[in-house]
């Protein structure tokens, strides 16, 4: 019998834990998406095999370790950033391409479709996700993945107080130098220069992005200005 038509008495033998529990621990600790992508289609498989012999709680314990490696999956994917985001700050000279989050799902043998549905039930709130999971009839993954599609409209945040004027004076003066050293400074012949550390680099140039993005949008108007 092929391992797409398991019965009940191989779910271990074709690599799925004995029972739920067991299986929540070793999904938890999966760091690796294509391990929990094979998971998920043991689970899918047993799943099959169950619907054909009418075994309802067979179904029900396959659907949920589907859903697990899924959702966890969908979480390490979320990891890898997008092919924007990947290559929104250059990859020139001799740095090597980044790995996108397209590429890690294909490496993986995640389609396109997989890897959505797989976003999506990662994006539902754990303890939404939890419910679901302890229902009498847990749902396919297509049903969980919908809910991870629902706008969810976030908690209203109170505006920070205004910065001492202390704080706008120091901001004013590095923004005004680091201008000028941009100015007069190359930043392709800085950045393939020998001993640039790219990781603590990178990293610190996407927090000043933010800052800058977020900065930048909440400068008063030119009319409110003056």
């Amino acid at each position: 019998m092929s391992e797409t038509n398991l019965p009940a008495n191989l779910a271990t033998n074709g690599g799925l834990p004995a029972t739920y529990e067991a299986a929540k621990r070793a999904l938890a600790e999966c760091q690796r998406i294509d391990e929990c992508k094979d998971w998920a289609d043991k689970a899918a498989a047993l799943a099959s095999y169950a619907r054909q012999a009418q075994d309802r709680s067979l179904l029900d314990l396959a659907q949920r370790i589907q859903l697990r490696a899924t959702r966890r999956y969908g979480e390490l994917l979320k990891q890898v950033p997008r092919g924007d985001e990947a290559t929104r700050y250059g990859q020139e000279g001799a740095h090597q391409p980044v790995i996108t989050r397209t590429q890690a799902a294909k490496d993986a043998g995640i389609s396109p479709h997989q890897a959505r549905q797989a976003l999506r039930v990662a994006s539902v709130p754990a303890d939404e996700f939890e419910d679901e999971l302890g229902s009498d009839r847990p749902p396919t993954v297509t049903a969980l993945a919908a809910r991870g599609t629902i706008s969810r409209v976030p908690a209203p945040v109170p505006p920070p107080a205004p910065a001492s004027p202390a704080k706008v004076a120091d901001a004013t003066a590095m923004l005004c130098q680091f201008a000028a050293f941009c100015g007069t400074c190359d930043p392709v012949s800085i950045a393939s220069a020998p001993g640039v550390d790219a990781d603590i680099l990178r990293g610190q140039v996407a927090t000043i992005d933010q800052w800058l993005d977020r900065f930048v949008t909440n400068l008063p108007s030119e009319q409110a200005a003056a």
